[in-house]
């Protein structure tokens, strides 16, 4: 059993996370017509979903609710039920904001819901975490990245990756990290000293030297700075960057021949972002949890179907939302809606997602996966991601949570 826990918020982290809520209710009792005896009383129960649907963060909460309404569609064959148990959904937009969230949440609850999921801000994710231990009820949260989601407490759990899986991810760029010097190249905010804390921790705590070169937000030029990344010599850089000034930092590292000279990882984000880094793409080394190319499985191949027979663009946070479903309907599957009995039954889960074979941990609720290293070529007037490699679970999991 998880004891709760203080949680410092990261801004390195940024997603999504899922609120859902489940309140049986009584109907009258039915018969099987293949049965020879009555069939157990009918429930209902309501999940509720708490995630931005507008916001900054809109688009990435509308690639977890398509992935959650697929998974959820693929879970009980298209009929919203397990058993004699239907399932409603009741969705709330937060709109990125933090108070909206949590009053939907208590307004979920108070309507007697007990399985909370979603949203796209860690920020927003660990209030909800305080809500459902302080209530008693399920919450999975999706996309919300921060590593201290994973253990917060009992009642809490995940259905996407976490910051840390992320930069482990980004040292298997180099054969044996033990010995070799890493150097974070971020902006000076809290975002940067963020990922270089980390590199520090997950890097670090395997052998590497971590260093940092952190430049001040209100930026422009950075020739400057890439000449320091050039002179440092390190065996590997990773950078964190995000806004306006990202096209001139990378062409910065390019120009002083930092892309040329030294192998450089960053992330890849959703689909919206594959041309974002213009003529140096083909250059850098991507670290990515999912795109809908990189698994090859039947649970993949159904729901990329399901989202696009829907309308909708399977995309990075897709997964997160379909997880959320799959363990879901699991729990009440296996729960019977009684929380207690739900969490003792996602604890050690092991399910075939999109992603493949996933493993809900049972100490700390961290979900053990594979995650990608990629590149990004020419793809008509802009760049797609191509696999390089599937880094197997066991060499990106994260350390368990205190």
């Amino acid at each position: 059993m998880l004891a709760t826990k203080a949680v410092f918020i990261s801004a390195a982290s940024v997603m999504a996370i899922l609120v859902a809520a489940c309140a049986p209710s009584a109907e009258p009792t039915t018969t099987s017509p293949n049965s020879t005896t009555p069939a157990a009383q009918a429930k209902e129960v309501t999940i509720g979903i708490i995630t931005s649907e507008t916001g900054p963060l809109g688009g990435y909460g509308a690639q977890y609710l398509d992935g959650f309404k697929a998974g959820l569609d693929y879970a009980t064959n298209g009929t919203n039920t397990i058993g004699n148990t239907t399932i409603k959904v009741d969705y709330r937009d937060d709109a990125g904001d933090p108070d909206k969230a949590v009053t939907a949440a208590k307004d979920l609850i108070g309507q007697g819901v007990n399985i909370l999921g979603g949203t796209v801000s860690s920020g927003i994710a660990l209030g909800l975490a305080e809500q459902a231990a302080q209530n008693k009820v399920l919450y999975i949260s999706g996309p919300a990245a921060a590593d201290a989601i994973t253990g917060v407490n009992k009642y809490t759990f995940r259905s996407g990756r976490q910051s840390s899986q992320d930069v482990a991810t980004a040292g298997t760029f180099l054969t044996d990290i033990s010995g070799k010097s890493v150097l974070v190249f971020a902006q000076d905010t809290a975002f940067g000293q963020g990922n270089a804390a980390a590199v520090d921790a997950i890097l670090g705590g395997k052998g590497a030297t971590v260093s940092s070169i952190l430049v001040a937000e209100d930026s422009t030029e950075f020739t400057t700075f890439a000449k320091q990344v050039l002179d440092a010599q390190p065996d590997l850089v990773f950078v964190a960057w995000a806004g306006a000034t990202s096209g001139a930092m990378w062409q910065a590292l390019s120009q002083q021949g930092v892309l040329d000279a030294i192998p450089v990882v960053t992330g890849l984000g959703d689909s919206a972002t594959f041309g974002a880094f213009g003529d140096v793409s083909e250059q850098i080394n991507f670290l990515n949890y999912y795109f809908p190319g990189a698994p090859d499985n039947a649970v993949n191949t159904a729901m990329i179907s399901s989202i696009e027979a829907a309308g909708g663009t399977p995309d990075l946070f897709s997964p997160d939302g379909f997880n959320a479903a799959l363990m879901m309907v699991y729990a009440i599957e296996q729960g019977d809606a009684n929380v207690d009995a739900m969490i003792a039954a996602l604890e050690g889960y092991t399910f075939q997602g999109p992603k493949g074979s996933l493993t809900v941990r049972a100490s700390d609720h961290a979900l053990i996966q594979d995650m990608y290293q990629v590149k990004l070529v020419p793809s008509g007037d802009s760049f797609a991601p191509e696999l390089i490699a599937t880094v197997p679970a066991a060499e990106v999991t994260p350390a368990e949570a205190p």
